[in-house]
């Protein structure tokens, strides 16, 4: 006779069990933070990137934004409160909308400080040139070394230099190898390239009889462009020093892009 008390105390507890998982499935929804207003690629909620640092990373991703329309967001996080980071990356991405919608290409990276963990969110787009295998290269050659030593600006502007590089075709999988490489050193070939290019005009113009004025206009140009170029040790860092508003335009916010589960992660 007992039973069916039993059961009747179960199917009544039934409801309660019910209304507090969906009350716990919508706070865990509501763990991410607010999509940023105004809108911003670099979220540094953690406080890991000084003033300027945060500025230059901005810049050189609005500027890489605006002439591609690939969004790579950086957003940092004191701590994932138990939640997985993969998890916490795509449904951010998702949330947020990073990626133009209809080309999904979006990047995430997260760095999560206390739990020391990062990740590499790539959109559905993008997962084609920044295979899993890649993200975790970056992650393992790029971050996690200057992570280790509290450099967390380089490692945040190494890779995301590097994710340009492979979202443009400019880097390949070779490229990336499984030993770190330094981007700064795709640069010295142009910067030769270039100072050819205005040695040789300018010796042009000195044989046709010009001025000697115009000679030291083309040199202090070429040191323009090598300066500009230089930025600080990568090609799309040139974007990344000074103050005053962003190259190229402010961002103009996220286009609604998804994410479908690729990227990798790892620890420091």
């Amino acid at each position: 006779m007992k039973f069916p008390s039993v059961m009747t105390k179960q199917m009544n507890r039934f409801p309660l069990l019910l209304v507090l998982l969906i009350a716990h499935v919508f706070s865990y929804a509501q763990e991410l933070p607010e999509r940023p207003n105004p809108p911003r690629l670099v979220n540094d909620f953690a406080n890991i990137l000084g003033e300027r640092e945060e500025l230059a990373l901005e810049r050189k991703l609005v500027t890489y934004n605006n002439s591609t329309s690939t969004q790579i967001t950086v957003v940092t996080i004191p701590s994932l409160e138990g939640s997985d980071i993969a998890d916490y990356s795509f449904r951010l991405g998702e949330q947020w909308g990073i990626g133009r919608k209809g080309k999904d290409n979006g990047v995430l990276i997260i760095v999560a400080l206390q739990d020391k963990k990062m990740f590499i969110a790539t959109g559905y787009g993008l997962e084609g040139v920044i295979p899993d295998a890649l993200a975790k290269r970056i992650v393992e050659n790029y971050m996690r070394p200057n992570f280790k030593k509290k450099n967390y600006y380089k490692g945040l502007d190494e890779a995301t230099t590097v994710i340009m590089g492979l979202a443009s075709g400019e880097f390949t999988a070779d490229q990336i190898g499984r030993r770190k490489m330094n981007p700064s050193r795709l640069i010295f070939p142009l910067l030769m390239i270039v100072f050819f290019i205005f040695f040789s005009y300018s010796r042009f113009k000195n044989a046709k009889g010009s001025h000697m004025g115009g000679s030291n206009l083309n040199f202090i140009t070429f040191l323009l462009l090598a300066s500009a170029m230089g930025g600080r040790g990568s090609g799309y860092s040139s974007f990344s020093s000074g103050g005053g508003s962003f190259g190229g335009g402010g961002f103009g916010g996220f286009g609604g892009g998804s994410f479908g589960g690729g990227g990798a992660g790892g620890s420091w």
